[in-house]
């Protein structure tokens, strides 16, 4: 059996409540080195920032990242298949993309349409859970999104990876009950 980890309580939302290790590797090094990737290529992102911005930037667009693939494990997808009202929250709070670019002083108004469109999105795809079409209508939303992504006008590359990423995060990754409610036997933690 794989090597779990018991996750912090003060982590659930963002790992569930226990976590494969390799899972938890590949989520925290995809995070990194996207970023890190995205930062060698394109310094100007933050070149001219002061420091505190360029590290909340950073601090932010890894968060979009890892999450993106958090959102992906069982653990994760099943702590919020028990918990509808923090799956709710965790929709709403999600504002990372429009911070990023307020932070970065770039395409804020793109990241708006972004922003909106994304959480519309995974309001409908929430709202779906349980019915057999909404993995297609995840699919449909998050394949009209980012077919439109690249058509915004002057959308920075650094952006575009960030908003492709975010939307995949908050509108299908975490959107999406991936597996359903957990199987579990009776008085075991998940």
């Amino acid at each position: 059996m794989k090597k779990q980890l018991r996750i912090p309580s003060f982590l659930h939302d963002v790992f569930g409540e226990k976590q494969h290790i390799g899972s938890l590797i590949a989520v925290l090094f995809f995070g990194a080195l996207l970023t890190g990737a995205l930062l060698w290529r394109f310094p100007e992102m933050i070149g001219s920032l002061p420091l505190w911005r360029s590290i909340l930037a950073c601090l932010l667009i890894f968060d979009i990242f890892a999450g993106c693939i958090a959102n992906f494990t069982a653990s994760t997808s099943n702590f919020y298949a028990l918990r509808s009202t923090n799956r709710i929250v965790f929709i709403s709070i999600h504002v990372h993309i429009v911070l990023v670019a307020l932070l970065l002083g770039v395409n804020v108004e793109q990241s708006i349409a972004v922003w909106a469109y994304t959480i519309i999105g995974a309001f409908i795809v929430n709202a779906l859970i349980g019915r057999r079409s909404q993995l297609f209508i995840a699919g449909l939303l998050s394949s009209i999104g980012l077919g439109l992504l690249p058509l915004l006008p002057d959308l920075h590359p650094y952006m575009l990876t960030t908003c492709i990423l975010f939307m995949i995060k908050v509108l299908f990754s975490f959107a999406v009950d991936h597996y359903g409610k957990p199987f579990h036997k009776v008085g075991e933690e998940i």
